[in-house]
């Protein structure tokens, strides 16, 4: 046990790289196959849980493809909890002088633990609307917690400053709500739609239809707001103005897959698609955020007056 803790990271080193990146392609990825249980109608492919039939705790093959790929989602919920292992140990040995890594690390363990029982509760109540919903979200926010790991990663601890004018870090958070909005809206329009994960699964009872243009209002406001920021910070030539462009780009494609879907039925595919999107504008917007504020340095008086000008 000593060597191997002796041969775990002491610093921040590529092992600790490697499986932050993977814990965060992990959590984006079981979004994609949660989705595909439920666009594939294979929400009750395992009727129970935590087994997969009362008899089975695997697929039988009187469950069909249904069975199997629930079953899989199962699987990879087993994937993504070895990986954020994975980085609790990588970071073992740093957890006193990096507490905000090893907190972020245990964030994404508890929530792929809660996940497994919501899951489970989601079956049990045979695919309420609203549970899935919220398994959804909790998934999108992992995905979040991982893109924040790995910008702490490159950042020294310590104070930290302010690296933008004020009013681009308040609009940046105003942008942050809408895009709430407009995920809880799409969340909510997809429980009323027809994708509900099983022929016999309840819906919300509301309006797909009207919840659809409902759901776009917002998303046209990020989009807006997104492009007021790009412009701002590319001119001031901001730190973040990358990732802001890089945000604006996601949801450009965003845009592109939500018209796409809404004027053809709603493909399973470009639902499924849409799904991840949102989980990758969520995570981008994420590290937006983050990037607002630099680690305090002996020059900060010099870089708020830098700030303060480009303000002016």
């Amino acid at each position: 046990m000593n060597r191997l803790i002796a041969w775990l990271p002491d610093r921040i080193d590529r092992r600790v790289r490697v499986v932050a990146w993977l814990s965060f392609l992990a959590q984006t990825v079981i979004i994609g196959t949660g989705g595909a249980v439920r666009l594939t109608g294979s929400g009750l492919g395992c009727p129970t849980w935590p087994l997969c039939t009362p008899e089975s705790l695997v697929t039988t093959p009187e469950m069909g493809i249904h069975g199997m790929i629930e079953f899989g989602n199962r699987l990879m919920t087993g994937v993504v909890g070895i990986v954020a292992l994975l980085v609790i140990a990588s970071i073992w040995r740093l957890r006193k002088e990096r507490r905000d890594l090893w907190t972020l690390g245990l964030v994404v363990l508890l929530g792929i633990i809660a996940q497994a029982i919501v899951g489970g509760i989601t079956v049990w109540t045979g695919l309420n609307p609203f549970i899935v919903g919220f398994h959804y979200v909790a998934s999108l926010v992992l995905v979040c917690v991982t893109a924040a790991y790995l910008v702490r990663l490159g950042t020294a601890t310590g104070a930290r400053v302010l690296a933008v004018p004020p009013w681009f870090a308040i609009l940046t958070h105003v942008t942050t709500a809408v895009l709430a909005i407009s995920i809880a809206f799409g969340v909510l329009t997809t429980a009323s739609g027809p994708h509900s994960g099983d022929a016999d699964a309840g819906r919300t009872g509301f309006n797909a239809e009207l919840l659809e243009h409902v759901h776009a209002w917002p998303g046209y406001a990020l989009f807006a707001l997104t492009v007021v920021l790009a412009v701002a910070a590319w001119r001031l030539r901001l730190p973040v103005a990358r990732w802001v462009l890089a945000l604006l780009a996601v949801e450009l494609v965003q845009i592109a897959v939500g018209l796409y879907q809404a004027r053809n039925g709603l493909p399973p595919l470009a639902v499924g698609v849409h799904m991840v999107l949102a989980a990758l504008t969520a995570a981008t917007m994420t590290v937006v955020v983050l990037r607002l504020k630099r680690p305090a340095t002996t020059d900060a008086a010099s870089d708020a007056s830098a700030v303060a000008a480009s303000a002016r």
